[in-house]
């Protein structure tokens, strides 16, 4: 289940928890420094009327920074704390699966390190990760990826006993195409079914199976694993349907001012009636 906060001091503790341990110390002691300064500021003398409201907003203006000097101070310090103990699972969680072979393994850990893994892995690939929190062992996104002004989302399913199907993949993509990502990779213990291979081939997704996670963890087979650019689908000869993902048709439109053009209809029709443009999806 997703994480549950009760307070506006803990959620800002939780979101600075995410940055590195290190980032939260420096902020930590600029906050305290800046509002330290203005803390200590004298009071200003009252000699003129309007001299009052100056004077006023000064005195909340220290009283404010001579609080808050102190609260920012622990909630950063508490960040580094939890950013650190985080750092230190990951780490253990990986080093443990690595030090142990077979794909039984992966399943052998908890669906949470089962992400700490993931994550782990793909940091010390050069991606920045954020752990989006997901929503429990079967669903939401649980990674976000960062390298070279790219973004990636990651979903993570530990399941030992089915196959991942089509229709999570191609929920997974949705995702990727509303939040505008370069790509996705989809991560699983278990196995895809060949409809959902089929679907993810020519778009930007990756998907890895438990053997390929077990060899990529494998310090002496690791394999790097790369996406292809976004744009890579254009390649594809037959698109998906926007709405639900299924392939598309060719069709030719029988009345209104397009009357006698070709476009792509979905081949779900008339279930679903999304529909492209031809000129934009066919191949150059």
């Amino acid at each position: 289940m997703a994480r549950r906060r009760s307070g506006t001091l803990e959620d800002f503790i939780w979101i600075i928890s995410k940055l590195p341990w290190w980032v939260c110390i420096i902020l930590g002691i600029v906050s305290y420094i800046v509002l330290h300064n203005i803390a200590t500021v004298p009071a200003l003398s009252v000699k003129l009327p309007n001299d009052m409201s100056r004077a006023v907003s000064h005195g909340f203006l220290t009283t404010f920074a001579m609080f808050f000097q102190y609260i920012l101070a622990f909630a950063f310090g508490m960040g580094a704390l939890v950013s650190g103990i985080s750092s230190i699972r990951n780490k253990k969680v990986y080093k443990s699966v690595e030090s142990r072979s077979g794909v039984a393994s992966l399943n052998e850990i908890s669906w949470q390190d089962f992400e700490r893994l993931v994550g782990e892995y793909y940091r010390r690939e050069g991606f920045h990760v954020t752990r989006e929190g997901g929503n429990g062992p079967d669903g939401g996104i649980d990674l976000l990826l960062k390298r070279n002004n790219e973004t990636y989302l990651v979903q993570c399913k530990q399941w030992r006993a089915f196959k991942v199907g089509a229709q999570p993949v191609r929920e997974f993509y949705g995702v990727i195409t509303a939040r505008g990502a370069s790509g996705g990779y989809f991560v699983t213990s278990g196995v895809y079914t060949e409809e959902a291979q089929r679907f993810a081939q020519g778009l930007n997704i990756e998907l890895i199976d438990g053997k390929r996670l077990r060899k990529m963890i494998d310090p002496a087979r690791k394999e790097p694993t790369v996406i292809e650019p976004i744009n890579r689908q254009s390649q594809r000869t037959v698109p998906v349907c926007p709405k639900c993902g299924a392939e598309m048709k060719k069709r030719i439109a029988r009345r209104g001012k397009n009357a006698g053009k070709e476009f792509w209809g979905c081949s779900a029709y008339p279930k679903c009636n999304g529909i492209l443009p031809l000129e934009e999806n066919t191949t150059t």
